[in-house]
């Protein structure tokens, strides 16, 4: 084979292959694009519940915080909340003062509590919770609203999501034994979330 008629095969070879490699590029579905929420704290919630007295339960919730949902269409893919501590709201002055001190969640040292999503599992959320600066795996189950636009042209999107944790597996222990048995507070705290939140 001549020199001539070599290079006229190569130069067919290359433009075969590259109009292969081209239909495979036209056959490959593009990447679905992720999007992002942010919480508006105007009308959101992040609650929590815990048992006193052994007859009662007191409520309470956090006021400044920020958080984002991460949706591939409609589907949960991730979820990220940090929380300022010092932002801790029962109602009540003085105990406020008390679960701010290093009693409880020492804002002094613990700024913020985080929670970053490991998995979604279903209608659970699996993700790293840190609190007193320990981080526990927590489970939490959600449901999800939406997305709808509200009359300003904004996509929002609905979520609340609901658990249990212990007090104990975050450092947080401190009590009082009561006399007719038990303790001033209790363990376990109910968690609840309600956010509306924006389309980024």
């Amino acid at each position: 084979m001549n020199g001539k008629r070599l290079m006229a095969v190569l130069a067919g070879m290359l433009v075969v292959a590259g109009l292969q490699a081209a239909k495979a590029d036209d056959a490959a579905p593009a990447a679905p694009a992720v999007t992002t929420f942010a919480a508006d704290l105007a009308h959101s919630k992040v609650a929590f519940r815990v048992q006193h007295l052994m007859i009662s339960k007191v409520s309470g919730e956090f006021k400044d915080y920020t958080g984002t949902l991460q949706l591939d269409g409609h589907t949960l893919v991730g979820a990220e909340a940090v929380i300022k501590a010092a932002s801790i709201d029962t109602a009540n002055a003085k105990r406020d003062e008390h679960l701010r001190s290093p009693d409880f969640f020492d804002v002094a040292k613990f700024e913020t509590l985080t929670f970053k999503s490991t998995g979604v599992k279903g209608d659970t959320l699996v993700g790293d919770l840190t609190i007193h600066g320990v981080t526990k795996s927590v489970e939490l189950k959600y449901a999800l609203s939406g997305p709808v636009q509200d009359p300003w042209g904004n996509t929002k999107l609905g979520f609340e999501a609901s658990g249990k944790i212990s007090r104990a597996d975050f450092g947080l222990t401190w009590n009082k034994a009561l006399e007719a048995g038990g303790l001033l507070v209790g363990d376990e705290v109910d968690l609840n979330i309600e956010m509306e939140l924006a389309k980024q």
